[in-house]
């Protein structure tokens, strides 16, 4: 008799065995695809046969692997292909198993793009997915920017389906979601606040980036823990053949970007960094007793990889950045003194350690730690001295908020044959909450003095864990689904909370063009309460609680898709409509300063709903470049305590929005 535990290891491993067998009879082509010039692995490349409807495309490290069947041919073609560089095309022996490095060169000759048109394998219509936008980092850096500095955020505004909130603001809402139901991921590690300068600039240089995209919907079973969307954001990784530097001066902020190898084709790092000067800029303008004040942020990317054999590598990724907002007011009297000061600082630090394991020819694993961390920060403080009687009085006020996480993963890439991309893993994460907490302290020559905390202190842990499976697979020429399963749990005060949650997508071919649908059921754990009224980053995550539910969605989706090959322009339609739960926010006349009660006692609990329709026409490869965005919506939100318990429309709810980005490289 068997185990449970032997029952479901026989359920898991038996459809590998069996896709095993069944290939027997096949040879595999497996390797990496890289920029010849500086040995970066490229992400999304294509690979396939020429003249045959045989292909893959690279994972996240620039991994494929092509499973082919034996042939009566000795030899093959194969071809890779990726935007803005040469196609590589080579002759190889058929039906035997081979491993290899595919190095591509930039298709740039004395400064002019020669473009090389490829049959790429992975056009729009060609994939399973839907809801999802890749956009090529040369075209963000090229969009006009705000006293110079790119922004990846506001240029993720600009794509439909994304609203920007308030003017200014680099806060992504996403089908009607709230920036907390944002997944925003920096080489893995979650980031919780995006924002420099008060929402006005995003936290990412776009110096040290090297692929950005967006998921809205039509979620792989991968990804889990928000609602509304993922934005992947991945770190370059370094020059490993030569040392290449830049330093750019701007009209607020200067920075620096220097990379190149450790050891030559083996190991290279990448190390960037920006700080602006507006505290320095502004002394001249101010008054005597205002040379204390001043604002700056400054943040410094690092990475680090070492390539041990063609099976192993290993990666360290490393970001810090911090705002800083400080006054500091004194006035002299004849008899007496005053000093007032105020710090208000707030700043992100995430760290990801990897390691890619080539286990056999068709099966990729990636293991990876991940430490993330925000923290929000007020100190005041205010001192009055009489000089004629000698006394002094005064006080201290901090108030402090943050989240730490702790996360282990797994993943693994099973590729049997064209037909099936397998995918499946692990998580498991170790939160710890500190909703605020505030610190006062009083003192005076007259009286005792105070010190005490004022304000609740509540510091509260949780695992959070998940498994998922999925598979990318052909039914036939025409139809092709993904489709697989993402199970999550939570704990926390010894409640215990657990949720499957099924994705499916796919799409089927007629005359050239994609018919796609989705539907994704997601779990969220996380809350986060904000204060609209308040400019400043003061909303507090929080978590699920025996008190506080999880957030749940469900959303569908329908489109349309299709590639204009002779002119190189991708076009999509798609309409949806998500539906969300257990929503939070403040009571009526509540916010974070309240000192007498918990923040579970200051919240009410809703709904939302939001659908809408969006168009999207995007070129990626030419001179003229860009994307065409159009979105019409409807976005609510339902709560019991809030607005007499009626529906009414969500904060930055448009009806329309339309972004036209367009970039011309002129001729020398």
């Amino acid at each position: 008799m068997f185990s449970g535990n032997q029952r479901l290891l026989t359920l898991f491993v038996l459809p590998l065995l069996l896709t095993t067998s069944l290939n027997a009879q096949k040879f595999t082509l497996n390797g990496y695809v890289q920029d010849n010039a500086t040995g970066e692995k490229l992400i999304g490349a294509n690979v396939f046969v020429q003249g045959e409807n045989r292909g893959t495309a690279t994972n996240n490290y620039g991994f494929f692997s092509l499973t082919l069947p034996q042939s009566e041919a000795d030899s093959l073609i194969l071809v890779g292909s990726y935007i803005g560089y040469k196609m590589w095309i080579k002759t190889l022996p058929a039906n035997q198993d081979q491993q290899f490095t595919i190095s591509l060169d930039l298709s740039v000759i004395e400064g002019e793009t020669i473009e090389v048109v490829a049959e790429a394998l992975e056009t729009i219509e060609s994939k399973s997915q839907m809801s999802v936008i890749d956009v090529p980092i040369d075209q963000l850096q090229h969009i006009p920017a705000l006293l110079g500095e790119t922004d990846i955020l506001k240029a993720m505004q600009l794509l439909p389906g994304v609203q920007s909130g308030s003017e200014g603001s680099s806060g992504l809402y996403v089908r009607g979601g709230a920036p907390d139901q944002n997944l925003i991921l920096l080489d893995g590690a979650p980031v919780y606040n995006a924002s420099h300068l008060f929402g006005f600039f995003s936290i990412f240089n776009s110096d040290a980036i090297k692929n950005v995209k967006l998921t809205k919907g039509g979620f792989p079973a991968r990804f889990g823990g928000r609602l509304s969307s993922v934005l992947e954001i991945n770190m370059k990784e370094g020059n490993n053949q030569e040392i290449d530097g830049q330093f750019t001066i701007g009209v607020i902020s200067s920075k620096f970007n220097i990379e190149g190898p450790i050891k030559k084709g083996k190991s290279s790092f990448i190390l960037s960094g920006r700080r602006t000067y507006i505290d320095v800029l502004a002394q001249p303008f101010l008054k005597e007793n205002e040379k204390g004040n001043g604002y700056y942020f400054g943040d410094i990317n690092a990475k680090f990889n070492y390539t041990f054999s063609e099976k192993n590598r290993l990666f360290l990724s490393l970001y810090s950045g911090l705002d800083k907002a400080y006054v500091e007011n004194k006035e002299e009297w004849e008899n007496s003194t005053s000093k007032f000061e105020n710090d208000l600082w707030w700043g992100n630090l995430t760290s990801t350690l990897r390691w890619n394991w080539l286990i056999s020819q068709k099966l990729f694993s990636n293991t990876t730690l991940m430490y993330s961390k925000y923290r929000f920060n007020i100190e005041l403080s205010e001192t009055d001295q009489n000089l004629l009687e000698n006394t002094s009085e005064g006080y201290y006020l901090k108030y402090l908020s943050g989240i730490e996480d702790l996360t282990a993963a797994i993943d693994f890439d099973f590729l049997p044959n064209p037909s099936h991309a397998i995918k499946f893993g692990a998580t498991a994460i170790g939160h710890t909450f500190r909703p605020g907490a505030v610190h006062f302290k009083a003192q005076s020559t007259e009286f005792i003095d105070i010190d005490t905390l004022v304000a609740p202190v509540n510091t509260q842990k949780a695992i959070e864990s998940s498994l998922y499976f999925e598979d990318d697979f052909d039914l036939t020429t025409l139809l092709k689904i993904n489709a697989g399963l993402h199970a999550s749990a939570f704990s926390v005060n010894s409640k215990f909370y657990s949720s499957v949650q099924p994705r499916f997508s796919m799409r089927y071919l007629f005359d050239e063009y994609a018919l796609k649908a989705s539907y994704a059921t997601m779990t969220q754990y996380v809350h986060l309460l904000t204060n609209s009224g308040i400019g400043l980053p003061t909303d507090l995550w929080v978590p699920t609680t025996p008190k506080v539910k999880p957030q749940q969605s469900w959303q569908i989706a329908l489109g349309l898709a299709h590639t204009f090959r002779e002119k190189q322009l991708e076009a999509s339609i798609e309409g949806y409509y998500k539906e969300m739960d257990n929503l939070i926010a403040y009571k009526e006349g509540a916010n974070f300063v309240g000192l007498d009660e918990l923040w579970e006692d200051k919240i009410t609990a809703g709904k939302g709903e939001s659908y809408g329709m969006e168009l999207f026409l995007q070129k990626k490869r030419g001179t003229t470049t860009g994307w065409l965005g159009y979105t019409l919506s409807w976005s609510n939100r339902q709560f019991e305590e809030l607005n007499l318990g009626k529906k009414f429309p969500y904060r930055y709810d448009r009806r329309h929005d339309i972004a036209l980005v367009v970039n011309h490289t002129l001729k020398p």
